[in-house]
């Protein structure tokens, strides 16, 4: 298959969604879709642990979407979990054997990050308005609300709602009930009730749904002659009162002919986005076709274009930070100097690698905002917590790890956290980005001398100009006593000069 395919995985808390598309002269063609209602979070039991029939229900989804990925190369493929994947404490070995059955890497999204990619893709996917855009997609276990202006969004949240979540708290046993719609709308309220004024003061001129559980209402709500093709709130009471009489789940897929998995979360959508448009007093509701994978498409084309959001993300931070940019280069430019030298020896090689060190050499003294002392634990605290757009829950975890070692004691076991794929590399690239930091300890704009680095396993020898470290006594000591700490992590750091020619 060619490398103008593209290829996008949602592996949603109801539905897994596939998307598959070619980049033509810039623009992305659609070119397969595919959809199963795994209802994921269904399997969720009371201790947050996913169980061993949810688990094989989805990754029997997942093997036959395989099939179409098998030409797909891993830079022009991403696959995402959401809400139901953060919250299962079993999540890491489902991921494990998901990743292991497609050969390729799965990252799970938090919910802010979740929002900007599904706003992306509704912002790609519909006709562009003057003013703001409120984007709702209602998932299996959340409910993403984004306002946003053009193809950039302004304000998002993710709240804990969604069409099973919703289904199995209040409507579980099937049966539609007065008592049951109102315990419901009073939970949709007090979900809403932190955001409500915050999304009411910023206002909107088009309301926007996406997902399957919003398409299926306004299907329902066209079928009827309630609207001519929009969602209106007219529309919803009356389906209100519609679910009412019909009584049950059996009755929602009778009368609507709706597939048997979509009638038994319908009644828990249908909650969330009658009283989202009740209490933000959202009248009319378009509905796009793209939403998370779509989102995924495009900024998956972003990062092939160089125009990855992770990028300004890092911009933003060393700004809102007021980081050192000049040490932060300073810094940068020397890791990637001695990555150059120890990619291939130490199996470092590819883009992902060295944006991941650049991007930590630009943020290693971000915990300098609190205070000098601990900086680098206060760090990797502050990246670990943070919103980054642009960041898997993975490529956090690694970011905040490298900050937290950059310094200091630096044990064996110092990234036993990070999944096994992950773990070497991040200790090789703690290694350069330790040294870096090290050589640059002075602070100075004057520039160093050319450094050969040699890598072999555990062993790393620096190679100085002659003379060059006699006249540096402090970064000579300063190296001695990083050798002693990289000892203790299973490296043998040597430092010296070249030998003469004889």
């Amino acid at each position: 298959m060619s490398s103008d395919f593209v290829a996008a995985i949602d592996l949603g808390s109801n539905s897994f969604h596939m998307i598959v598309a070619r980049i033509a002269n810039g623009h992305v063609q659609i070119l397969d879709r595919l959809r199963e209602m795994v209802q994921l979070a269904a399997g969720l039991d009371s201790h947050h642990r996913l169980s061993a029939e949810s688990q094989q229900r989805a990754l029997d989804c997942l093997a036959r979407f395989g099939q179409r990925l098998r030409h797909i190369p891993p830079a022009r493929l991403r696959i995402v979990g959401t809400n139901t994947l953060r919250q299962a404490r079993n999540s890491a070995e489902f991921v494990a054997r998901a990743e292991q059955l497609l050969g390729h890497r799965v990252e799970i999204v938090s919910g802010q990050e979740e929002a900007r990619l599904i706003y992306l893709g509704v912002a790609h996917s519909v006709g562009d308005v003057a003013g703001q855009r409120l984007v709702v997609d209602i998932g299996g276990g959340s409910t993403e609300l984004i306002i946003g202006e053009q193809f950039d969004p302004v304000h998002l949240a993710s709240l804990r709602m969604g069409c099973v979540s919703m289904t199995r708290g209040c409507f579980d046993d099937g049966r539609i009930t007065a008592n049951g719609l109102r315990e419901a709308e009073l939970l949709v309220q007090l979900n809403l009730e932190p955001v409500r004024e915050a999304y009411l003061a910023r206002g909107w001129q088009v309301a926007t749904g996406a997902s399957g559980s919003i398409k299926a209402i306004q299907d329902v709500i066209v079928g009827e002659g309630w609207s001519r093709e929009e969602i209106t709130l007219d529309g919803l009471r009356r389906l209100r009162a519609a679910l009412l009489e019909v009584r049950d789940t059996a009755g929602v897929a009778s009368r609507w002919q709706l597939e048997p998995a979509r009638a038994r979360v319908f009644v828990g959508g249908f909650v969330v986005l009658h009283g989202l448009c009740e209490a933000l007093n959202v009248e009319r509701m378009e509905v796009s076709e793209g939403a998370l994978r779509e989102g995924l498409i495009y900024d998956l084309l972003g990062r092939i274009r160089h125009e990855d959001v992770r990028d300004r993300t890092i911009a933003d931070v060393t700004r809102r930070f007021g980081l050192d940019e000049a040490q932060a280069g300073r810094v940068s430019a020397v890791a990637l100097d001695l990555l150059r030298q120890a990619r291939v020896s130490w199996g470092l090689a590819g883009k992902e690698m060295r944006h991941v060190l650049e991007r930590a050499a630009r943020l290693h003294e971000i915990g300098l905002l609190l205070t000098h002392d601990q900086y680098h634990k206060h760090g990797a605290y502050v990246l670990a917590h943070s919103d980054l757009p642009g960041y898997s829950r993975n490529d956090q975890q690694l970011l905040s790890a490298l900050v937290r070692r950059h310094r200091r004691s630096f044990p064996a076991d110092a990234f036993a956290d990070l999944p096994k794929d992950l773990a070497r590399p991040a200790r090789r690239l703690c290694v350069l980005l330790r040294l870096a930091v090290v050589l640059h300890r002075g602070r100075s704009n004057e520039p160093l001398p050319p450094i050969n680095l040699r890598a072999d396993r555990q062993r790393v020898h620096l190679t100085f100009p002659e003379g060059w470290l006699a006249e540096h006594p402090l970064t000579r000591a300063d190296l001695q006593i990083e050798a002693r700490l990289l000892r203790r992590a299973g490296f043998e750091l040597r430092v010296g000069s070249p030998v003469p020619a004889v």
